[in-house]
């Protein structure tokens, strides 16, 4: 078994223990790289009620590469691609970015950021977005200029996830 194999082999059953606003499970028993995730929203928020399907996929080499976050769930969100995937800095490759110089070496990715940590911060992330550097720019636009419409769009969004598709 690799290194990394067994390193996500252990964060998965610690994850798997704790009662938490996230559910985790291999996608497929034979692959341990490919995660399925379920964010529930959290009470007293626009995301209330809602259960929000994602997929972690990390790499050969993780935990000295990010993994990559991409949600399933249709999301509205200053920092998720119009595609779901998350743009979260601790997702960001180790290092610097000569684009990007608001962010430094130490918000980036690095090994000994746990998957929890990751889980727990794109959580933090739904309920305070970075309008700084957005993914979405609409959802951005919306979130500054127009919050009440933004709050309609995400509640009817956290409605949708759990409904049957009648």
């Amino acid at each position: 078994m690799t290194a990394a194999r067994e390193l996500l082999k252990k964060e998965l059953q610690r994850l798997c223990k704790d009662d938490s606003i996230f559910s985790v499970g291999l996608k497929d028993d034979s692959n341990w790289f490919k995660w399925d995730i379920s964010f529930t929203g959290q009470q007293d928020t626009m995301y209330e009620g809602g259960i929000f399907s994602a997929e972690m996929s990390f790499p050969q080499d993780f935990p000295l590469s990010p993994p990559e976050l991409k949600f399933v769930s249709e999301m509205w969100h200053p920092n998720i691609y119009k595609d779901g995937k998350v743009c979260i800095s601790i997702l960001h490759p180790p290092g610097t970015d000569r684009f990007n110089e608001q962010e430094t070496a130490d918000e980036r990715w690095r090994p000994i950021i746990s998957v929890e940590t990751i889980l727990i911060s794109v959580q933090s992330m739904l309920l305070e977005p970075n309008t700084d550097s957005p993914a979405n720019i609409d959802a951005s636009k919306m979130f500054k200029e127009d919050p009440k419409a933004f709050r309609r769009k995400v509640r009817q969004l956290a409605e949708q996830s759990v409904s049957c598709g009648d």
